[in-house]
Parts: structure tokens; C-alpha cells; sequence
């Protein structure tokens, strides 16, 4: 009997331990640009500057083995013409549309080529309560500082141990 009871819990345990991780929907970073050089000659670099990070995000989540992470291309479009920010929970809306457990929007403020600050917010999509919130500061408006913040913001918040746990 006591073994059957051991072998019972450890198939129990086996199954936890191999459990799938949660899908996550990684949503477009959008720019929130009161510089002003974005006032009069508009936010290209920054633009092109967004899909990278968003995409620098979703690989190394994807990379971590801790994320399922879910192709966005069905809802794109609804999402780049929302403000996901302030919406009123479109974005837990179409991340469910897809299947999503987790969801991640993000935005840069821009308020000079020095003063930069990027957000990621991760959020239950099914409860819509926020799991984390990650925000960092960057010095210079350049493809490396953006990158190397999103890299830090990766490494030591979203994958940091407990990060987001209560």
C-alpha cells in the first residue's frame, strides 16, 4: 500500500514539475513622445526603435523556457490603433482573443534624447490584476541604450527569482 501511495505522488509531482508554461501575448511597445525635436520633426528612430525592443522582448522570454509566448499578427492591427494604456482593458480583451493566460504592454516616454523612461506591465489576463510592473530610466536616445535597458529589465525583473510573486 505504501507504495503505491509513493508512486501516486510522485506521478503527481512528475506532472507539476512538467506542467506547460503559461501563454503569454507580448503587445507592440507604444511611444509616448513630448520631446520637443518629436514635435517638429516627428518620432521615426523611436518608432523603428519600439518594434525592436518589442521583439528583443518576446525572444528572450521566449528563450527563458518560462513563457509560451503567442504570435500577436491576428489582433496587431487592433492593438496598434488602441492605446493599450488607456483603453479601458482592450488589451486583456485581445490577449484573451488569442488564447493568452498573461499579457505584456509596454510604453516609452520620451521627454528629450536624455530624459527616456521604458515601462513593461504584465498582467493576469484573466483577472486582469497586475502581476508585475518593470520601469527603467535610460540616458540617450540610441539603439544600444534601449536595447541594453530592455536587456536589464528582462534580466533582473521579469526573469529576476519571485519577481511579480507575492
Amino acid at each position: 500500500m505504501r507504495a503505491l501511495i509513493c508512486f501516486a505522488a510522485l506521478l503527481l509531482t512528475s506532472s507539476v514539475a512538467f506542467a506547460d508554461p503559461p501563454k503569454l501575448a507580448v503587445f507592440d511597445f507604444e511611444l509616448i513622445d513630448t520631446s520637443l525635436p518629436g514635435e517638429f520633426y516627428g518620432s521615426k528612430p523611436e518608432e523603428a526603435r519600439l518594434l525592436r525592443i518589442s521583439e528583443q522582448l518576446r525572444k528572450e522570454l521566449a528563450e527563458s523556457g518560462r513563457f509560451q509566448l503567442l504570435d500577436i499578427a491576428p489582433v496587431r492591427d487592433a492593438a496598434r490603433h488602441a492605446n493599450l494604456q488607456a483603453c479601458g482593458g482592450c488589451d486583456l480583451k485581445l490577449a484573451a482573443q488569442l488564447g493568452a493566460e498573461l499579457e505584456i504592454t509596454g510604453m516609452v516616454q520620451k521627454v528629450s534624447n536624455l530624459i527616456i523612461n521604458l515601462n513593461i506591465y504584465l498582467r493576469d489576463v484573466k483577472t486582469g490584476n497586475m502581476i508585475a510592473a518593470a520601469s527603467a530610466d535610460m540616458r540617450g536616445n540610441t539603439d544600444e541604450s534601449w536595447s541594453r535597458t530592455m536587456s536589464y529589465l528582462i534580466r533582473n525583473r521579469l526573469l529576476a527569482p519571485n519577481y511579480g510573486k507575492p
